[in-house]
């Protein structure tokens, strides 16, 4: 049986170390190996998030599938296709639709049995449960710090974090203030963006003012 092996990292930073890289095509060519399966090529996408299943790899791994170039599918790890719980299924099903089969080594799963169907329907679930659990306690802890007269985020343009309180910045304030009055004077955004740079006041993070930076701090008022 021949078998197409996908493999992926979400970050740039990632992909330029291509470590991660290395080691799921390393685990992937030793699962052909021990199982039989003929391995015909390995894809990549390189700092490739699993938000959307629209990545040029995965793309490139169905439609070789739909051609009978390859009757498998393997991957070092499910999320590798997607960590969302429908786009999983809905690959999965598009998979079985070219009669090919899903292999995933870390879960030890396959397609080709009603059993291994079962387990990888479970398994996405259960990961999506995994995510919603984090999001519920992150959702939680952030409530906490509210009630209890923390800032959560990072300070916002004017004020600065000091022993977990915010506190004023003069010289931003100086800037909302300029920022307020140009606008009042019917200066448009990039006009009081220009004003800003040519003073030689920078953003937050010390980069030059753009109009969008400009409209967030007017939107705070």
């Amino acid at each position: 049986m021949k078998a197409i092996g996908y493999i992926r990292v979400s970050t740039e930073m990632q992909a330029n170390e291509g470590v991660s890289l290395d080691a799921q095509s390393a685990k992937i060519r030793a699962y052909c190996e021990l199982n039989d399966l003929e391995l015909v090529e390995i894809v990549c996408d390189a700092g490739k998030s699993a938000k959307s299943t629209d990545r040029d790899g995965l793309q490139q791994c169905l439609t070789m599938l739909s051609n009978n170039e390859a009757s498998a599918l393997v991957v070092y790890k499910l999320d590798r296709l997607s960590r969302k719980v429908l786009d999983a299924l809905n690959l999965i099903s598009e998979i079985e639709s070219h009669g090919a089969s899903l292999h995933s080594i870390v879960e030890k799963l396959d397609t080709q049995s009603a059993l291994g169907k079962f387990f990888v329907n479970m398994t996405a679930a259960l990961s999506q449960l995994e995510r919603d659990q984090v999001s519920e306690r992150t959702i939680m802890a952030m409530a906490h710090k509210k009630e209890q007269g923390q800032h959560c985020g990072s300070p916002a343009f004017g004020f600065t974090m000091v022993e977990k309180k915010l506190v004023k910045v003069a010289k931003e304030h100086e800037a909302i203030a300029l920022i307020q009055q140009m606008k009042a004077d019917g200066a448009n955004l990039q006009a009081i963006a220009d004003e800003l740079n040519n003073q030689g006041i920078t953003t937050k993070r010390g980069a030059k003012w753009q109009p969008m930076q400009v409209s967030r701090v007017l939107a705070r008022g």
